[in-house]
């Protein structure tokens, strides 16, 4: 009798550790259409400005970031080339050989082999970045430039060319699992200024102005042990409160190894109120479907979460994003 009441007790507690927090959930999310018009980073940096919250990452900033390396060490923030097609992977990359050993190019004397991509990379599947032309709201994007810039033939403004010089800022990893020692946080649970609180206190670190937050959920640890299962159904990730916290500090890019709100939001007809703070209000691209597992191993080790981030887009004309290959340097 003792063992089976000890078991439920465990079971319990578990429970409450990594059930979705609730009482946020089903709060009144009207401050959610205010902050829409009151994080407006729009004409902060004149009525023609495309960069957003990267004109935060100054040079300074940049000086400061590079102190960050201290160890030699990088480590990659993105996903190996999803080619399996799952309940999240609607649309696989497809990697085709044109030329190999048994087929080769050849060139003279010499034989080449050689490949193709095609990619859809948007979605919860792939790692990318969205540029800021990637969502419209009432018919605009980020600093009021209108949907119609965004054609058949690509955008026209907000592309992901204005990171073309790439990324190098000091990045922050919020591994929250870490701090509340579990493996992952449960679908559904949005994690609220008070985590981004507490894990500052935890960590001994200040999130400042230029830098880049990225927030593990512990996804990729979840699907290997259960399989994988509808992300955009179910998926931790941030409370939209945070996006107020996080612009307070002035940051300049956001990410996560999910496609970065909680699911569900909990707000009707808004499935991504993170994305559209973030896009539309801030002017911040965004980082999706990292893979932040080695990372925490490394900052865990380390006993330190931030580190030098660098990243660098296609520069493809027009593009609304890219897969990205985003590296941690320590």
């Amino acid at each position: 009798m003792k063992i089976v009441l000890i078991r439920s007790f465990l079971v319990f507690a578990l429970s409450a550790l990594l059930a979705p927090n609730s009482k946020v959930m089903g709060e009144d999310n009207s401050k959610f259409f205010q902050l829409i018009k009151e994080l407006s980073n729009w004409e902060r940096w004149g009525e023609d400005d495309e960069l957003g919250t990267l004109n935060l990452i100054t040079p300074e900033v940049r000086i400061a970031a590079a102190k960050e390396v201290t160890e030699g060490l990088s480590v990659s923030l993105s996903r190996n080339a999803d080619k399996r097609l799952s309940i999240y992977n609607s649309s696989p990359y497809s990697h085709n050989m044109i030329a190999y050993g048994d087929k080769p190019a050849v060139n003279g004397k010499a034989n080449w082999s050689a490949d193709q991509f095609i990619i859809n990379y948007h979605g919860y599947a792939h790692t990318h970045i969205d540029a800021l032309c990637h969502l419209f709201q009432d018919g605009r994007m980020y600093n009021s430039f209108s949907k119609n810039q965004v054609t058949k033939n690509g955008a026209n403004r907000l592309s992901i060319m204005g990171l073309k010089n790439g990324i190098f800022t000091r990045g922050v990893l919020l591994d929250i699992p870490s701090m509340k020692n579990l493996k992952w946080l449960e679908g559904g649970y949005a994690v609220t200024p008070k985590d981004l609180d507490e894990f500052e206190e935890w960590a001994n670190i200040r999130i400042k102005k230029g830098d880049a937050v990225f927030l593990r959920t512990g996804r990729w640890v979840q699907e290997k042990e259960k399989g994988p299962w509808s992300v955009s159904e179910s998926s931790a990730g941030f409370h939209y409160t945070c996006m107020e916290w996080l612009s307070k500090r002035d940051i300049s890019l956001i990410g996560s190894d999910a496609a970065l709100e909680v699911a569900p939001t909990g707000i009707k007809d808004y499935p991504h109120p993170v994305h559209l703070l973030a896009l539309h209000s801030l002017g911040m691209n965004i980082f999706d479907n990292c893979d932040l597992s080695e990372l925490s191993k490394t900052c865990n080790k380390l006993k330190r979460f931030g580190f030098l981030l660098t990243a660098s887009p296609l520069p493809v004309e027009g593009a609304t994003g890219s897969p990205i290959n985003p590296i941690a340097n320590f």
